[in-house]
């Protein structure tokens, strides 16, 4: 059964029968909801699983004997590599645009659906697929892949019964190259559902802050990972034709030099990184959107400087596709374009430094209410800074020689995309859950998911960051040497992996917290937050179609809050235009 939903010239809203069987309703669904709750859920599975890979690579680190090892040095790599790829791909990528992307983006610029609803769910399959399969490396001859969630050549490019690089790395390229086909297909849709399906009067710079982030992820997403679709394609055709794309002539592997020559490596590194640093803001973007709503919903306050939120993801968006070059200081690049590429990484200081003073200026004498998504927006706020500020360091080449490869990086890279993201997820999480499920979540469970998880992953990347002024490299899985066997370096890994432990297992918490308010948690009204925006007029949960058939006329900003002279507190996008006085309405 098809559904699909159409809107004419006029804007008059056509919407063909809601399914009714069980299969087309909530499995091959074409409703943009459904499949956005179908991401999320597969984001939930991915998180619960990579986060217990990196349980096991912890407690290996933090009970560490060549005798007796939790983890043999190739398992070590494998669960290193899988652990990686899980989050980066399956859950940061696909949580903030295909989960809440696809469920609130339709709603919020007032159209029915996305544009194209088939091609949406098709979407959605892909990304399951590409999960399924990444997940079958594990059970192949020789295991997952241990080449990192990077997959560098020529580690990765020769194909070899050895441990981690037979068909467990050739099933995770195939994951990444599917994965690569879901997104370009998703990012069309998005993008195309922003510039042609707004409703009557919600021009661009009418749009939540959530809209634009979500279209300009998109947008990056278009043209990232059509580069890493390239890259992984080159891989494959080294791997299993013969070709010597990555691979260069004099490799010894097993003590017989390969049939290759002509590859290089640092091609990968280029196509990979080309893609790798639009990733970081495709994970951090849509964070960055939802925060800026909730802070503004929750503070009380119109966004501090709109158009300027604006153009400062845009211009993050756009000068993160110059920086990929500070990924390759250690490559042997030219210093002159070393230089080129540690200017550009600054510049993006500048957008991301506006969108931080701004959210200060959200607050700044704000009426702020502190429940569980206010929390998780405030701590985005906290991580982002303190990640950023680490990322300073590593954007200059001559510093980065030193810090490349070592637990700097990891706990710079985890700050600011990784732990940042996840709260940006839990924030939206909290506020949205009464629109999707009708209901409320626990608020004290919700508070104290958070504190746990915010003591907790500062316990885990400031040590590391320690641990990385000491020089300790990334990915060992040994300690043998005398330089890892100082009695420095021990300390701090058990120190890391017990609050490891408290922050994942306080994930248990929102998981439990969740599951159980979807069915018993308190009956919300349709805007207990008393929020402006489009989502908020319409049902908890949303009707099928939506608006009940009915496209909302928008007359309002998204953000007017405590407008002066105003009957109420907040105004609805869609109220009568003098509902607002005159000189309170547009954006700074």
């Amino acid at each position: 059964m098809s559904v699909a939903h159409e809107v004419d010239e006029e804007h008059e809203v056509h919407v063909h029968q809601e399914p009714t069987q069980f299969i087309w309703k909530y499995v091959f669904s074409t409703d943009h909801k459904v499949i956005g709750k179908q991401y999320y859920m597969l984001a939930v599975v991915a998180v619960v699983i990579g986060l217990t890979l990196s349980l096991m690579f912890r407690w290996h680190l933090a009970t560490y004997d060549p005798q007796h090892m939790f983890l043999s040095p190739d398992t070590y790599l494998q669960v290193l590599t899988m652990h990686g790829t899980i989050l980066v791909f399956m859950v940061l990528t696909t949580a903030p645009l295909g989960g809440f992307g696809n469920y609130f983006l339709p709603i919020q610029i007032g159209a029915v659906d996305m544009a194209f609803p088939r091609l949406n769910m098709l979407s959605f399959w892909l990304t399951l697929l590409s999960f399924i399969t990444l997940l079958a490396a594990f059970f192949v001859p020789g295991g997952a892949p241990v080449s990192g969630w990077t997959g560098y050549p020529p580690l990765s490019a020769i194909n070899s019964t050895t441990e981690g690089m037979g068909w467990g790395q050739t099933l995770w390229v195939g994951s990444i190259a599917i994965f690569c086909l879901a997104s370009l297909v998703g990012a069309i849709n998005f993008i195309v559902t922003t510039l042609d399906l707004r409703a009557r009067g919600m021009t661009l710079l009418r749009m939540p802050l959530p809209c634009w982030a979500w279209f300009v992820t998109a947008v990056l997403a278009l043209l990232s990972f059509a580069v890493l679709f390239a890259g992984g394609l080159l891989l494959i055709l080294d791997r299993h034709l013969g070709t010597s794309f990555y691979i260069p002539a004099g490799v010894i592997f097993g003590a017989k030099e390969l049939n290759h020559k002509g590859g290089s490596p640092l091609l990968y590194q280029h196509l990979f990184w080309f893609f790798g640093h639009p990733e970081v803001y495709i994970a951090i973007l849509p964070g960055m959107g939802i925060v800026s709503h909730i802070l503004a919903t929750f503070s009380r306050k119109p966004i501090f400087g709109y158009k300027a939120m604006v153009y400062a993801i845009i211009a993050i968006g756009g000068i993160g596709f110059f920086v990929w070059g500070h990924h390759m200081f250690q490559s042997g690049m030219s210093p002159y374009v070393a230089v080129a590429f540690s200017l550009l990484t600054m510049t993006i200081g500048v957008p991301s430094a506006i969108k931080t003073f701004n959210w200060l200026g959200t607050l700044w004498m704000g009426n702020i209410t502190c429940n569980s998504a206010m929390l998780f927006a405030l701590g985005f706020v906290s991580l982002f800074v303190s990640g950023g500020i680490s990322g300073i360091f590593l954007g200059q080449n001559a510093v980065d020689i030193y810090f490349h490869d070592t637990y700097f990086v990891v706990a710079h890279f985890h700050l600011i995309m990784g732990v940042a993201a996840m709260f940006s997820i839990a924030a939206g999480t909290y506020f949205w859950f009464p629109k999707m499920y009708g209901r409320f979540m626990n608020e004290s469970l919700g508070k104290v998911h958070f504190w746990l998880t915010f003591v907790g992953v500062y316990s885990v990347f400031i040590p590391m960051h320690l641990m990385g002024l000491w020089g300790h490299p990334r990915r060992y899985s040994g300690m043998e040497n005398a330089f890892l066997s100082n009695p420095f370096i021990p300390a701090m890994h058990n120190m890391v992996t017990a609050a490891a432990f408290v922050a994942v297992l306080a994930q248990l918490i929102f998981i439990c917290n969740f599951f159980y308010s979807m069915f018993k948690g308190p009956v919300a009204p349709e805007n207990p937050w008393n929020c402006t925006s489009l989502e908020w007029i319409t049902t908890s949960p949303p009707k099928f179609d939506n608006f009940g058939g009915v496209e909302p006329v928008v007359n309002h900003d998204p953000y007017e809050y405590s407008v002066p002279g105003a009957s109420k507190d907040y105004i609805m996008q869609t109220d009568p235009p003098e509902a607002a006085p005159a000189h309170a309405v547009g954006h700074d």
